[in-house]
Formats: C-alpha cells, structure tokens, sequence
C-alpha cells in the first residue's frame, strides 16, 4: 500500500486523514506515527498557503521523503474572516477548542441566522525535497449556528452547518462530514498527484 506522511500532530486531522486516504488505497501516517522527533513547526504565515508550506517543507527537508500539509479554518463573513488562519488558538495559545467556539458565538450573538455565513478552508500543501511545492484548496460553505450541537468531530463543528443541511458537522457521522468537508474537497483535487 502506497503512503504519504501528513505534517499533523493533531489527532483529529489524523484521523479524517487516515479514513480519506484509506477509501483511496493509500496509508497515511502523521507525525503521531513517527518514532523520530520532529519538532513543531511554528505557523507565522498569515495565509493557509504560507502556513501549510512551512510545515510541508520543513518536514519534508528533515525526513527527506514527500509530506503532505495542510493548514485550515474557519472563516466567518460578519467577522470580516475571523478567526481564519488564527482558528486553532483564537481564544488563546492553548488550542482549546470549546473557548475557541464560546468566543466566536460571543461575537456573534447579535448577528441575525441571514447574516451567519462561513465556510471551512483547507489548503494542503505537497512538498517534495528540492522540488516547487503544490497547492489544493477546497472549502464547504455554510454558516454558524446558535449554540453548539453534536458530539462527533473537532474544533468549531459543534457551531457550523454545512450548506443544504439543518445539523451541524458535529451531528454528521464520518462518513456524511467526509463526503463534503473542506478536507475531502481539496483531497479530492491532489487525487493521482501524490
């Protein structure tokens, strides 16, 4: 079986990873799977394309190998954005994801349902030791409901519903969330390019 590493220490990115890449016949294996220390690769980019390139490239250059990276988010209009390339720590540095949602539901509590649009954006970046590196973007519009709902998945999908759809990412099981998130959607357009 074919396998491409993923710059994540993230379990749930791993775990969406590892359940997209397995429908494809291939094994993906995050850096939660690699016996050597790696460090952390600090995001100072101020784009997903940045900061999906420095953890590509940085990996990549120390392992030598091909990495696939991706940085995401969410991205909220009546935010002008927010929390976007900041999503992971918008509450604060500890990546704590129900302060994170606690915040962004703050902000927008006088916000009417019309007016709550977002979208989840991923950019994955293949990096390749001495080679341009590659990008693929893929999103899944929807908008942020009122309070949190749901149990499966991570980060801000307890707050976002999905386009076309009354429950959030958070009440979808893996296999509707895999079928349209904007993980899937930018996999879907690296496919044969690994």
């Amino acid at each position: 079986m074919k396998k491409i590493i993923i710059a994540t220490k993230n379990q749930g990115k791993a775990k969406e990873f590892k359940e997209l890449y397995l429908k494809k016949g291939m094994e993906a294996l995050s850096l939660l799977d690699i016996v050597q220390e790696l460090p952390d690769v600090e995001e100072t980019g101020v784009t997903f394309e940045e900061n999906a390139a420095l953890k590509a490239e940085t990996i990549a250059e120390l392992l030598q190998i091909p990495v696939l990276a991706d940085d995401s988010g969410l991205v909220i209009d009546a935010l002008d954005g927010r929390p976007g390339v900041y999503s992971a720590r918008y509450a604060g540095e500890d990546k704590d994801d129900k302060a994170n949602i606690k915040k962004v539901l703050e902000e927008l509590i006088d916000v009417p349902e019309g007016k709550r649009t977002a979208r989840f954006v991923c950019v994955l970046a293949i990096a390749r030791p001495g080679e341009k590196t590659d990008f693929y973007k893929g999103t899944c519009e929807g908008s942020i409901a009122f309070e949190e709902r749901g149990s499966n998945g991570f980060g801000y999908d307890p707050i976002f519903i999905p386009e076309n759809e009354t429950r959030t990412m958070a009440e979808l099981s893996s296999e509707e969330k895999n079928s349209i998130s904007h993980r899937s959607n930018a996999i879907s357009k690296l496919q044969g390019r690994v």
